[in-house]
């Protein structure tokens, strides 16, 4: 090794030690005849003192050093007269006697500190420097962490990981693919995996009855803060089990992970219907940190005369509490703020309960004092409260509130990031409608199975039919979601059938899985963890880019290696592929 120790290790019971360390300059002091320079890895920072009058040569050595020069230093581990209670190395220093240079450094384009003055763009460009940061180094060890006491937990639970391909068959269902043209096979193409979904479940055909992968997966859809084109999944599945079984496995991973991680004992995981979470929510991951649960009005304020009420199909609002002291500036922003596109609302509704106990409301013309008392009674309301009211479509008008209560949420300081609520979402709808395409589309995936009682409504309500599938939900985050299996090929048959596949079609695409299925399939059923979500939760993070060690921007773009790119026209012609632009 070319050091003895790291930067973060030396303390006051190496007193007198002679030393090697090696790191980067982190900063340096010249102040005459001694010079001071603290030298980084990743394990810490290490204080050096160089007497300058004494030795010419290290003198102009330590005056030639920049910042990220990448050193060699040995000498005595010294007592430091001003010690740094901040520093895990603080009491000491190094009286450097011998320096090597072993890699000059340019000016770095930005401060490798921990508050930087580099803006996103192009830390994205310098990425290798960016992981130089403490806080971004830190995310690293955190998953790293996480990844080995999934692992632990998973292999103590006798689950086998398993390797399943990258390069496989694209399916028509789920999000779009990115696709891998075949050399060897001209006109014909992989897709990468948007989930190891039909392996794994091959691999319960096959008797192993317990799998994980933590698993890179690729899904090309417009991306956001939780979402990228390659992600990774904590990916499960179990054989000869029920729903029951799988949430018991994976509520203990998740509190093995807190307590482990965290050091948090979480709470029993609670539990609530899909059908209950969008009447109360408006949301199918709801943030369970704080109350302000949605209170139907269709009752109470129907049949005024005021029209935006009376056409709507539900009137619903939300309780601030103690907000009752917002201005009217206040609430014209609030209202303006969910006007926006993104969430489409053309006006919002209020009512004041002042803590003198009168009530006022911006549709006072329509509802007299003692008729907004009701509005109050439904809300449960106390003077000092403000009521937030929506109308329209069921659908439309529970998202709109739902973006408005997290807001809320927000401005009043209920979503802290060092608070966790966790949640189990069950019974998911079957199927949904697409406007666009004319058809119902699986929800989860089209392996999903229906709820044995429901599966006569296939042919009469398909949209009314409740999957055996389950989502984990972290402060208002989806970390995890999964279902119990098709197992038959009888009833996986009548699955595409509703997915509006012809038999032909379901053969082609999925005639492997289905032919399984006539050897002798156990039921089976599983679920996978988002872990870059899970990570960035655990780091107290809004984005999953800074728990990636070499992230894609909003556009899909890796900026620092300039990606995606064109390819040699030679290249082109062995794929047998152009390009129309």
């Amino acid at each position: 090794m070319l050091r003895t120790h790291t930067c973060g290790e030396l303390n006051i019971s190496h007193l007198g030690e002679t030393v090697t360390l090696c790191g980067w300059v982190q900063k340096s002091r010249d102040l005459g005849g001694t010079t001071f320079i603290d030298v980084r890895d990743r394990y810490g920072l290490t204080q050096l003192v160089f007497n300058t009058d004494s030795d010419a040569t290290l003198r102009e050595v330590s005056r030639s050093l920049g910042r990220e020069f990448v050193i060699r230093v040995t000498g005595k581990v010294l007592e430091r007269t001003s010690k740094n209670a901040k520093m895990v190395t603080g009491d000491i220093e190094i009286g450097v006697t011998d320096i090597e240079i072993l890699n000059a450094a340019k000016i770095p384009p930005f401060m490798i500190e921990d508050e930087t003055d580099g803006g996103e763009e192009l830390r994205a460009k310098y990425r290798y420097l960016d992981l130089r940061r403490n806080p971004i180094r830190n995310n690293l060890m955190l998953r790293h962490k996480m990844a080995q006491e999934v692992r632990k937990y998973l292999d103590g639970r006798d689950f086998i990981e398993v390797e399943t391909p990258v390069l496989i068959k694209s399916t028509p269902e789920g999000a779009r693919d990115f696709v891998v043209p075949s050399r060897m096979n001209p006109g014909e193409f992989y897709a990468l995996p948007q989930s190891p979904q039909t392996f794994k479940q091959l691999l319960m055909v096959s008797g192993f009855d317990r799998y994980f992968q933590i698993v890179k997966c690729f899904r090309d859809e417009d991306l956001r803060a939780d979402r990228q084109p390659e992600f990774t999944q904590i990916d499960c599945e179990m054989a000869f089990i029920t729903q029951e079984d799988i949430l018991n496995i994976f509520e203990g991973l998740t509190h093995h992970l807190f307590k482990t991680v965290k050091g948090i004992n979480l709470p029993a995981i609670s539990r609530m219907q899909y059908a209950d979470a969008m009447r109360l929510y408006g949301s199918d991951k709801p943030d369970i940190r704080f109350g302000m649960e949605f209170v139907e009005l269709n009752d109470v304020v129907k049949g005024k005369g005021f029209s935006i009420f009376d056409n709507a199909e539900l009137v619903v609002g939300i309780n601030a509490k103690s907000c009752a002291d917002y201005t009217r500036k206040q609430i014209d922003e609030l209202t303006e703020w969910l006007k926006r596109p993104q969430i489409g609302v053309t006006g919002m509704i209020y009512c004041r309960y002042n803590t003198d106990g009168t009530l006022k409301s911006s549709v006072d013309k329509f509802y007299n004092e003692d008729e907004l008392t009701n509005w109050a009674a439904a809300f449960n309301a106390e003077p000092g409260d403000l009521i937030l009211v929506l109308a329209g479509q069921t659908d439309k008008v529970r998202k709109q509130l739902n973006e408005l209560r997290l807001e809320m949420g927000n401005r009043l300081g209920l979503r802290d990031k060092n608070t966790f609520a966790a949640l189990w979402v069950l019974d998911f709808p079957l199927l949904e409608w697409d406007e666009e395409t004319g058809r119902y589309h699986a929800m989860h995936h089209p392996f999903t199975s229906p709820k044995p009682e429901d599966i006569a409504m296939l042919d009469t309500a398909p949209g009314e039919v409740r999957a055996n599938a389950y989502d984990l939900v972290i402060n208002g985050t989806e970390i995890g979601g999964g279902s119990i299996r098709i197992h038959d090929r009888a009833l996986q048959s009548l699955m595409f059938k509703h997915l509006g596949f012809s038999p032909e079609e379901a053969q082609k695409q999925f005639g492997f899985l289905m032919d399984a299925f006539e050897y002798g399939a156990p039921p089976h059923g599983g679920i996978a963890f988002g872990f870059d979500r899970l990570c960035s939760i655990f780091a107290g993070l809004d984005s999953i880019r800074d728990v990636i060690a070499f992230p894609k921007n909003n556009s899909g773009r890796d900026v620092m290696i300039d990606t995606p790119s064109t390819i040699a026209d030679t290249q082109m012609n062995e794929l047998k592929i152009k390009t129309v632009l």
